[in-house]
């Protein structure tokens, strides 16, 4: 597993090594009046150093993450989670740049290279500004379900779906508190945590849980992991989520008021045997309303040959912002975010509450699903 690890940093850190030297030798390029060498810039050379120092920020900070939780490391984590996003609009803007620069020569448009980096690396500022305000912003996304063979008592019920607050070194015990607040203010019947409550990163997972404690819908708390507190000791998450009074779904099924409620953790929702095998070891009565809850919206058909009738995930965070939008749509279809079908099956992804590496989110929001039942 270390040796994973190390080598999916070499491979990552090589790509944002190569890529902050793409963005410097774009904007030196554009930037330079005509004739003169980017060595004879004023700041050329501050400014490589710069984008050189800027490069591994990402990596030392996440190595320096995953074993201590000090203040220091927090806010080193968090700058250089910030400066990755902002790196990812620059990429994209000298993209771009070349790509204008390559039309206006080509239809003779004459536009000044320095004007197209301006305005596109300008672009990416204030992209960036947006999407770092966005993140912050969790919305409620209401959701409307008709389950066949829904119990009576269940008409009119509100679930409110939770997934991917991704506690840690960027958002921790005062997010959770928000997010719980949120929670209280809607009341809802019960509550489901679709995973990745947890960033992977090293914190007092006791601590950053106790927001739960108040958390008193009248048919309960349920959770089930994601691939993120799989990171670390996943053991120790799922303690401290137990011991905040929230059950944690073992891979299970539960009847809740006459509905039945499976819970199957990120890893073993990924073997499709596995995954098939537990739900077939829940004996669920295809006679009886049921909801799936599970981190990652895999191997969907199997659910739907197991006559499940909603499943509910997350993981894919809708993308939070260009190009992983495309990418994850790529990845998972029309099951990328929102309410869709196939076949009997009804599967809600939820873009999630929080994000993962930079804080931000551009043609995404950040939500909790409240889940009305009729």
């Amino acid at each position: 597993m270390r040796k994973r690890i190390i080598v999916f940093l070499l491979v990552v850190q090589s790509a944002l090594f190569l890529g902050h030297w793409f963005v410097y030798e774009t904007w030196t390029a554009f930037e330079r009046p005509l004739g003169r060498m980017p060595g004879q810039m004023p700041g050329a050379s501050a400014l490589a150093i710069a984008f050189a120092v800027l490069s591994v920020t990402f990596t030392t900070a996440t190595l320096l993450a995953r074993r201590y939780s000090h203040p220091v490391v927090r806010f080193y984590y968090k700058l250089s989670a910030v400066w990755l996003g902002f790196f990812s609009f620059a990429l994209l803007a000298a993209c771009a740049s070349w790509i204008l620069y390559g039309v206006s020569a080509l239809l003779r448009l004459h536009w000044q290279p320095q004007h197209i980096a301006f305005a596109l690396f300008g672009f990416a500022i204030v992209a960036g500004a947006y999407g770092l305000l966005n993140s912050a912003l969790t919305r409620v996304t209401r959701v409307t379900v008709k389950l066949p063979n829904l119990p009576a008592a269940w008409r009119g019920r509100v679930a409110a779906f939770v997934t991917d607050t991704h506690l840690g070194h960027v958002r921790g015990y005062d997010f959770a508190k928000h997010i719980v607040a949120m929670l209280a203010r809607f009341q809802p019947d019960i509550i489901l945590i679709g995973g990745d409550m947890y960033d992977g990163t090293a914190a007092d997972a006791r601590h950053l849980a106790e927001p739960l404690e108040s958390l008193s819908p009248p048919l309960g708390t349920y959770f089930v992991a994601g691939n993120h507190e799989e990171f670390g000791e996943c053991a120790e998450y799922l303690e401290a989520v137990r011991d905040s009074g929230v059950r944690v779904l073992d891979n299970e099924k539960v009847v809740v008021d006459g509905l039945q409620l499976v819970g199957v953790h990120h890893r073993d929702s990924v073997h499709p045997e596995r995954f098939r095998a537990i739900l077939r070891q829940a004996h669920l009565d295809p006679g009886s309303a049921s909801i799936l809850l599970t981190h990652s919206p895999n191997h969907l058909p199997i659910a739907a040959e197991e006559k499940i009738g909603l499943q509910l995930s997350g993981h894919t965070h809708a993308g939070q912002f260009f190009p992983f939008t495309w990418i994850t749509s790529r990845i998972f279809g029309p099951f990328v975010y929102g309410l869709k079908r196939l076949g009997n099956l009804l599967v809600y992804t939820s873009s999630g509450a929080g994000t993962w590496g930079p804080p931000m989110r551009v043609c995404t929001i950040p939500e909790i699903a409240l889940i009305s039942f009729e």
